[in-house]
């Protein structure tokens, strides 16, 4: 577990220097908003076509293999964004690093099912979540502070070869600290597409169909957040990094003492309070016109995690225990392919204008909410 946390800060810190601010890099090599909404729309979709086989790869091959396979691939992607600056590289280059967290999160919920008792299941998918949310929180503030220097063009070129080199060291963790997988290469471990969708029970079924109205909610103003605050609100790239921090420092304030509930009681409370947040945040953005008006927003987006852990916890409960990971990436792949039709049709919804943006995404988000506070069934802790 201490090998994966510090591979998930590794990773995550690469990555996240530049991915928040990839909408402004695009915009500066030559792309239009629709490039930025394209991005964002692959985003989903590619998420979603690689979490089957990411947790199919990660049941066959082991946790260890799968993850060292998938850091290669999010890297090849680095270096396409580094060496071809324009706007068409980065959505090529973004069909291999966009991998890392959707592929690799199906190896990762396996390795923490297996290293965690069961009973503690939502602490361990917690820790992992605060320890993302580190890289999260740093991440920007070095972007930022990057393109502050070097403008928007280097500055995320820069940031990408940092990302390349921590991902090279990601490498050496796990092969030389992460256990191998007692099961791996059991061909019977790897669960097909078809079995898999018929483990999606009618109570998992009811999360994810609340679960992809919220991200609808969630998706739909994601890429035009940094457009939002930095180009139609003056604030700048450093601010923006710091707004970035806030919201993953209230991430992490709330990630282990809910744990610590959702262990002990109904998980149920703790993801329908999340699903509020989802709501709320595009409409409160809306009428957040300054700096500090918008740190208060992102510190209503950074609760959008309270129950994050728990909702994950939640799907692992109900997935049969000898296909987790399988069943963890056909639930994500089902999900994000439709979210993706919201991600791709985000951009005219933003050329409409960013309050026909957020009320849209707000609308979808009380949806999911009421959905599942009717529908979604509340499951008692396993201890």
């Amino acid at each position: 577990m201490i090998a994966l946390l510090a591979m998930v800060v590794l990773v995550g810190m690469g990555e996240k220097m530049a991915e928040r601010f990839l909408p402004l890099y695009l915009m500066a090599v030559g792309g239009t908003t629709w490039a930025v909404g394209s991005l964002n729309g692959m985003d989903n979709l590619l998420s979603a076509l690689y979490s089957f086989p990411g947790g199919y790869l990660s049941d066959l091959l082991g946790y260890k293999k799968a993850l060292i396979v998938f850091n290669l691939v999010a890297m090849a992607g680095y270096v396409i964004v580094i060496l071809v600056p324009t706007w068409w590289a980065v959505l090529i280059g973004a069909v291999f690093f966009i991998s890392w967290t959707a592929i690799s999160l199906p190896a990762i919920m396996s390795l923490v099912s297996k290293a965690v008792p069961k009973d503690k299941r939502t602490m361990g998918v917690s820790l992992h979540s605060l320890t993302r949310r580190i890289p999260m929180a740093l991440g920007p503030l070095v972007g930022g502070a990057l393109i502050q220097v070097f403008g928007r063009i280097k500055g995320v070129q820069i940031s990408f070869g940092v990302a390349l080199l921590l991902g090279a060291v990601a490498i050496v963790l796990e092969v030389f600290f992460i256990k191998e997988d007692p099961d791996a290469g059991k061909k019977d471990r790897a669960v097909h597409l078809r079995d898999s969708i018929r483990f999606i029970t009618p109570d998992l079924r009811n999360l994810l169909i609340s679960d992809i109205l919220i991200r609808f909610a969630e998706q739909i103003p994601y890429a035009f957040v940094v457009l939002w605050a930095v180009d139609r609100n003056g604030i700048t790239p450093l601010q923006f990094g710091v707004l970035t921090t806030i919201e993953m420092v209230t991430a992490m304030l709330v990630y282990i003492p809910i744990a610590i509930l959702a262990d002990r009681n109904s998980k149920k409370p703790f993801v329908l309070t999340t699903f509020v947040f989802f709501t709320a945040f595009p409409v409160v953005l809306y009428f957040s016109r300054s700096f500090p008006a918008l740190c208060g927003a992102f510190v209503l987006r950074g609760l959008k995690e309270y129950g994050e852990p728990t909702r994950k916890a939640l799907i692992m409960d109900l997935a049969p225990e000898n296909a987790k990971a399988s069943t963890f990436g056909t639930y994500y792949l089902l999900r994000d392919i439709i979210v993706s039709v919201a991600a791709f049709g985000a951009a005219w919804l933003w050329n409409k204008g960013p309050g026909v943006n957020f009320f849209t995404a707000a609308a979808f988000g009380a949806a999911g909410t009421i959905y599942f506070a009717v529908f979604g069934r509340d499951v008692k802790s396993a201890a």
